[in-house]
């Protein structure tokens, strides 16, 4: 069996020298080498920004909550069917992003380290991006939650983390959250007593994670507001209770949205303005909301990072501007735990992702 590195370089077949999450093209022949786990793929749960893009290119512009007929469907699965094939993996050509996913542990390498067992039942929290896949078939598509069941094998690295799947909720719920498992843990890092706190895109899935979090964390004397896209994400969050104030508002309107944080923080601006929108030019909507020397987290994979560090420097703004990485110690556990304490956030990821 052959040796592997523990960060998959071992994969690249172009460029080579880089890593694999940059690489053009790897290797996707499912023979694991000696350090490798062999996976048996259920669902592929793509990133939303990913989703989005894949699904408005391949569909003249429609989104995936539009009513997509059996040809736009057809059409998604071709896209992401030629996407494996000239990549081997799931990254798209458009974001540079990928997602994640739930399967079963089929082979482990000798030389593996770690705790996994044959059988396990595991999601991956690490991109699709950097996974070798093979997709032989796509036997069901959601496209409302960016969920797609497959019949396919997929390779976890060495360096590959994962959660083992929870035995209290269901596979697609714990799938969901644990999707968007970097968010609410950085929230939960980011956030401080008192703060006040602005979540962009608070009516979505990373988004209402982060608003639960945020409270959690600023208390009774922070304020914690949603700024969502439509009056339907409104209401949604509004429904759970997990904010001070919400309201909603185009997020590419940045003097807009200054105006809004303006008036809700008597001029003073927000302490931390968390970004978790799937669409592009969110940038400086999120710059002009933070008070100086504050904290914009770019949870969003739809981030341009040139037009935000070049925005910021335009309107002379002093922020802390965090890459959204989608890992932090402990943000399984955390992302789990936001279901088990709020019964209503729970059951409206079951009801709309499970």
């Amino acid at each position: 069996m052959k040796k592997g590195c523990p960060y998959g370089t071992h994969r690249v077949i172009s460029p080579k020298g880089v890593l694999p999450q940059p690489a053009d093209v790897i290797d996707n022949t499912m023979e694991i080498y000696d350090n490798e786990v062999l996976i048996d793929v259920k669902t592929l749960n793509v990133d939303s920004a990913s989703f989005t893009e894949i699904v408005r290119r391949s569909c003249n512009g429609k989104k995936p909550t539009d009513d997509l007929t059996a040809e736009d469907i057809q059409a998604i699965k071709d896209t992401m069917l030629g996407i494996v094939a000239k990549a081997g993996k799931h990254k798209n050509p458009w974001t540079g992003s990928g997602g994640m996913l739930i399967g079963t542990v089929k082979e482990i390498g000798p030389a593996y380290v770690g705790d996994l067992k044959v059988g396990d039942k595991i999601a991956t929290l690490v991109s699709l991006s950097l996974t070798p896949l093979v997709i032989e078939e796509i036997l069901e598509m959601r496209p409302a939650i960016d969920q797609v069941d497959i019949k396919g094998q997929a390779i976890l690295f060495q360096s590959g983390i994962y959660a083992v799947l929870p035995e209290d909720m269901e596979e697609g719920l714990a799938l969901s959250a644990l999707d968007v498992a970097g968010a609410p843990a950085q929230a939960a890092k980011l956030v401080q007593s008192g703060q006040k706190v602005l979540v962009i895109g608070g009516g979505g899935k990373s988004g209402l994670l982060c608003l639960y979090e945020a409270k959690k964390r600023a208390g009774v004397t922070g304020l914690v507001v949603c700024a969502a896209g439509s009056q339907k994400s409104e209401d949604r969050a509004r429904s759970l209770d997990l904010a001070d104030a919400y309201f909603h508002l185009d997020a590419t309107d940045a003097v807009s949205m200054y105006n809004k944080a303006m008036e809700l923080t008597d001029g003073e601006l927000f302490d931390v303005v968390i970004n978790c929108v799937n669409i592009e030019n969110t940038e400086m909507a999120s710059i002009l909301a933070t008070k100086d020397e504050g904290t914009v987290y770019f949870f969003s994979m739809a981030t341009s990072f040139t037009k935000a560090a070049l925005g910021a420097e335009g309107v002379g703004k002093d922020v802390n501007m965090i890459v959204g990485n989608g890992y932090t110690k402990g943000h399984a556990a955390i992302t789990l735990q936001c279901l088990r304490e709020h019964e209503g956030l729970r059951n409206l990821f079951k009801e709309m992702y499970a």
